[in-house]
């Protein structure tokens, strides 16, 4: 199964999105957005750049978990990763979102 994005809108009327991968677990998530547009463009941004290694963030969190930021070209970050327990587990993170991203339709669930 392929993966997909989910478009949705949060209780206070934001909107966000996710992409999951065909297995159904989350790989990335977005910032709240003011408009459905402006989700729609981050998903267009998260497409556009997830096969470009140079665009991915490798960061370790406080407590010591790995996690990675996509970035678009002008360098704001346009998702973010679950945690992950390894370096491994992040590198296959962003390698499910380099395979998932560029073909992955859109669920719509605003």
């Amino acid at each position: 199964m392929a993966g997909k994005f989910e478009l949705a809108k949060s209780n206070n009327n934001k909107y966000f999105f996710r992409l999951k991968a065909g297995n159904g677990e989350k790989i990335l998530g977005s910032e709240m957005y003011e408009t459905k547009a402006a989700a729609e463009n981050g998903i267009a941004s998260v497409k556009k750049n997830a096969a470009n290694d140079a665009r991915y963030e490798r960061k370790t969190s406080a407590n010591g978990s790995f996690f990675f930021n996509l970035k678009a070209g002008n360098g704001q970050v346009i998702g973010s990763s679950e945690m992950y327990k390894s370096e491994s587990g992040r590198e296959n993170g962003i390698e499910s979102v380099k395979k998932n991203a560029p073909d992955a339709a859109v669920s719509d669930l605003t």
